[in-house]
């Protein structure tokens, strides 16, 4: 493990799947469970966060407890095909606020899913193994930088691996369970199902103590999809996704020179010809009539600076720093939906490249809140067939310094356009205190 300081307080999320889920349609006993499962899960991943473990460790290891629970649309509890086959799919994918020089696993940005996966008893340590043993060899040794070969690997050709790799298998009989078929036989007489199922993906996010970022997903797929059928779980920006990125900030700073700098007065009368082309557009065409007064009638000579304390001012403010910002997401929901609005890429994208003051939970709730992207890709089908619906979780960090003595946090966000999503976190109430939240409706189950 990485013997460097922790610099993070630890933090994460998991989803149990999202849908057409009603509190009329579920009942006491069935959210009971489901509460304890998640409860139980996100105890002991948080536990292992809390002991030091990796973000991607701890991401695999609560979606392996998920796989072994027949309450989760994934591993033992997947769902069938229309030929009644189980096909699994399920991604990895890590960034890092830090330096990717560090030698940290997870530093880098890298992803890998896996698909068509029928006998590997936990799809998501497969994938995990596929991010981390398919690298590529320099001087006859494994590249250690977490780096992957193969983005996306199939079918019995990936469950070979799986078995190379010593990665434990299971008979078909062991992934069947009574519900799913009977929801499957269901299925295929065009019954309605009587009961609200989780029937989406399963995921997890996590952050450690030193800003790494993994993201976890793993599914059984949608209820009698066709054989074959690859959904958005194991397709990068689609049901997954993790980035980071230098975020330029200007140190611009008039009101407290330094002791050797110019005045402030100095700097107002030098500076004025030169920064507004420091200004943002916005700025330069709405600008407060402090700043009309201060840009008007530069008498600078363009050719130069006509002082030192005019270059010493022209430095301090078009010097500028960097903080490093990075994100990981992961969606539940119609696969297919996701599929065609590169939906996990697409929050990414919003939130990197929009307006600064953008958070995440902005950017999820623009894709998959009410009236977000997926909601709008069903069209006139919206309530319908069940496309467009979904949620999604996920994890922001930035570098910039915390308060004095302090580690820095993270932000965990969550939003679904749907009846329901499955989802638990731990979160910190006024005090200062850690508790944990299970959920499944924006209000608390009565």
């Amino acid at each position: 493990m990485p013997e460097t300081p922790a610099t993070f307080k630890p933090a994460l999320i998991l989803h149990g799947g999202a849908g057409n889920l009603k509190r009329a349609t579920l009942p006491p006993e069935l959210y009971a469970a489901y509460h304890a499962s998640l409860q139980s899960y996100l105890r002991s991943t948080n536990t292992l966060l809390a002991q030091g473990a990796s973000a991607l460790d701890a991401a695999v290891h609560a979606v392996s407890l998920m796989e072994d629970d027949e309450l989760f649309n994934c591993g033992r509890g997947s769902v069938f095909t229309t030929d009644g086959t189980i096909e699994m799919e399920a991604s990895v994918m890590v960034t890092s606020v830090q330096d990717s020089t560090a030698g940290l696993e997870g530093t880098i940005k890298r992803g890998a899913g896996v698909m068509g996966v029928k006998n590997v008893r936990h799809p998501i340590r497969l994938a995990r193994e596929s991010l981390l043993r398919t690298g590529y060899h320099v001087d006859g040794k494994r590249s250690n930088d977490g780096g992957c070969l193969h983005s996306q690997l199939h079918g019995p050709h990936v469950e070979a691996l799986a078995h190379e790799w010593g990665l434990e298998s299971k008979p078909d009989e062991w992934f069947w369970t009574k519900r799913r078929w009977n929801e499957h036989q269901r299925g295929l007489k065009g019954e309605a199902e009587p009961l609200s199922l989780s029937q989406g993906t399963v995921g997890c996010v996590c952050l450690d103590q030193w800003g790494n970022l993994a993201v976890a997903t793993s599914t059984g797929g949608m209820t009698n999809k066709l054989p074959g059928r690859i959904g958005d779980t194991p397709t990068l920006g689609a049901g997954f996704w993790a980035e980071s990125w230098d975020e330029v900030v200007s140190s611009v700073n008039l009101a407290t020179p330094a002791p050797s700098s110019p005045s402030l007065g100095d700097c107002f009368q030098e500076a004025k010809g030169w920064l507004a082309d420091c200004l943002p557009p916005f700025l330069r065409e709405a600008r407060s009539p402090d700043y009309t007064s201060l840009l008007s009638g530069s008498q600078i000579d363009q050719t130069g600076f006509s002082s030192e304390k005019q270059a010493l001012c022209y430095e301090k403010a078009h010097s500028k720093h960097f903080t490093k910002r990075a994100m990981a997401i992961s969606g539940t929901g119609n696969g297919d939906s996701f599929l065609r609005v590169a939906a996990a890429h697409t929050a990414a994208a919003m939130l990197r490249f929009s307006a600064p003051g953008l958070t995440l939970a902005d950017a999820v709730t623009a894709v998959a809140g009410p009236g977000g992207e997926l909601q709008r890709s069903a069209g006139q089908r919206w309530n319908i067939t069940g496309e467009g619906e979904g949620g999604i979780i996920g994890i922001e960090a930035d570098s910039a310094p915390p308060a004095r003595g302090q580690l820095r946090r993270g932000k965990v966000v969550a939003d679904f356009n749907s009846g329901g999503m499955w989802r638990a976190w731990v979160e910190e109430d006024s005090t200062g205190r850690d508790i944990e939240r299970i959920m499944v409706f924006r209000e608390e189950y009565r």
